[in-house]
């Protein structure tokens, strides 16, 4: 991994793009805001961060604190679910989870460490695959439908993909989410 610092224990960097997976989660798949039983079950995606790759987890979760105030239950319970928020503020218009992961992103090409990032957003392209050419593990937690096409691409640079809800299990109800299903993956009985 070229020139990295070196860290005691290797450890999966785990990057939440929150506005973006919300505006996947009730713009794509429920067509409507997101009822509290039917958000990501935060948790779940942390521990499947650590359990995929068998090793600690730094999970970084990004905010746009924009307006000039943090939805502070959240980060409470963000806090709560050993994530590290990380409220950003700019500009109006200023796409400031965008710029926050992408420096974050390019931080970490100088650090040992695996990638996930939560999110279906092409503007981090870039980023991620100099960190697949890295020959570090980088993955992307997402719906896999909604991803990006340049992700896609970059699967031969070893880029992997978790489904959120199939891989992580991270909802507490089924979505009424239509996309293609390997044969081995289906299971009738989730559609009677």
């Amino acid at each position: 991994m070229g020139t990295m610092a070196d860290d005691a224990v290797v450890s999966t960097y785990l990057l939440v793009d929150g506005e973006n997976i919300d505006a996947t989660l009730g713009g794509n798949v429920l067509t409507r805001r997101p009822n509290p039983d039917e958000r990501p079950r935060w948790e779940r995606v942390r521990e499947f961060a650590a359990e995929v790759w068998k090793q600690p987890v730094k999970g970084l979760f990004f905010l746009n604190a924009s307006q000039g105030h943090l939805p502070m239950s959240f980060v409470q319970a963000l806090i709560a679910l050993q994530y590290r928020p990380i409220p950003l503020a700019g500009a109006p218009g200023e796409k400031v989870v965008d710029i926050g992961i992408q420096r974050t992103l390019d931080a970490l090409a100088t650090r040992s460490g695996d990638v996930l990032l939560a999110s279906h957003d092409g503007d981090f392209a870039p980023q991620i695959t100099r960190l697949c050419k890295d020959g570090r593990r980088v993955g992307i937690v997402g719906f896999r439908e909604f991803m990006n096409l340049q992700f896609s691409e970059l699967a031969s640079e070893g880029l992997q993909f978790f489904d959120l809800e199939s891989d992580v299990g991270a909802f507490n109800v089924v979505l009424p989410r239509v996309r293609v299903i390997s044969i081995e993956e289906f299971d009738p009985v989730a559609f009677l």
